[in-house]
């Protein structure tokens, strides 16, 4: 048998090592410990592929023990607000320590693994329906997964007495503000969640990744913002330990952070990094032979009419029909 030409077979070797099956970067092209634009593109579109295939019971039971990660932030920021006395940046030191353990772990978590799909229907790969079913399921995992927490947290010992007044405390302090400053608090909160996606995915070690995740979910509480699920966590407290409104919380305080930091997240991954990539960016994991993109008809309205999904190609099927 003929051996393939030297450079022909050292290409094929490289790729082999450096490509996953589904055709994302596993090191840089042009230097191997860091990523190009187009190639942290890419490795995003390939996970966000990953979260819209996902089942929806696994999505679901992965976001509610993400909701539940994430109660561990409060129960750690209200702990160390009443150990502190409230002392900026101190009081705050243990907030990302839920945020880590979602990320790190592969956990489900409504603003962070929720913007990788963004980019698929940006390219026109799957639809605005299933991208709201993923929001759906995702969100709905986590508040019962933080409603769980507020309730251990509120009926047991687990948090000390000083520490259930801090928890009051600020549950109240947000309730202050107006819906209208909340959402701008949680636009930039969600600008920051988009880019801790962004550089995840540049990041080339777990320890990298660590540092990133810490610095950055500690910049929200340090600047006073405000993420979706770790306020539904504080308002659940709230009512449960006061005669707060759940409802009025919901529609005055929850809401308008939730719009916040979806369009805050959305917008990063658009304006900023879907832009800031070039026409390749999905050469290497778009297959030639597949179906054509979904139709704008399709994009806005798929499962209803037409198709919902376009698959990225499978780097293994497509050595396969090239040998």
């Amino acid at each position: 048998m003929k051996k393939p030409e030297q450079p022909d077979f050292d290409e094929q070797l490289r790729k082999s090592f450096e490509q996953s099956k589904t055709g994302a970067p596993a090191v840089g092209s042009k230097v191997r410990d860091r990523f190009g634009t187009d190639e942290i593109y890419q490795r995003v579109v390939v996970y966000g592929d990953y979260e819209l295939t996902t089942g929806r019971r696994e999505l679901f039971f992965s976001a509610l023990a993400g909701g539940f990660a994430i109660s561990l932030t409060f129960l750690l920021y209200v702990q160390m607000y009443a150990h502190f006395d409230g002392a900026p940046v101190l009081s705050q030191l243990l907030y990302p320590l839920g945020f880590m353990y979602i990320i790190l772990g592969g956990y489900q978590l409504y603003t962070e693994n929720t913007l990788p799909p963004v980019a698929i229907v940006l390219e026109r790969l799957a639809s605005i329906p299933l991208l709201v079913s993923v929001f759906v399921f995702v969100l709905a995992g986590n508040a019962l997964g933080a409603m769980a927490g507020a309730i251990v947290f509120s009926e047991t010992a687990v948090v000390a007495d000083g520490a259930t007044e801090a928890g009051i405390t600020i549950g109240e302090n947000a309730l202050l503000l107006s819906p209208v400053d909340l959402f701008f608090k949680a636009l930039v909160a969600g600008f920051i969640v988009a880019g801790v996606v962004w550089m995840d995915f540049a990041a080339d070690s777990t320890a990298a990744r660590l540092l990133l995740i810490y610095l950055a979910f500690l910049s929200i509480p340090v600047a006073g913002l405000y993420h979706v699920v770790v306020s539904f966590t504080e308002l659940l407290f709230l009512t449960l330990e006061t005669d707060a409104s759940l409802f009025a919380g919901l529609g005055e305080f929850v809401l308008p952070v939730l719009l916040g930091n979806t369009l805050g997240g959305i917008l990063l991954v658009t304006v900023v990094n879907y832009y800031q990539t070039t026409i390749r960016r999905l050469e290497a994991v778009r297959d030639p032979e597949a179906e054509d993109p979904l139709s704008l008809t399709e994009t806005l309205l798929g499962g209803l009419v037409g198709r919902a999904y376009v698959p990225p190609k499978d780097v293994s099927e497509t050595d396969e029909r090239s040998s």
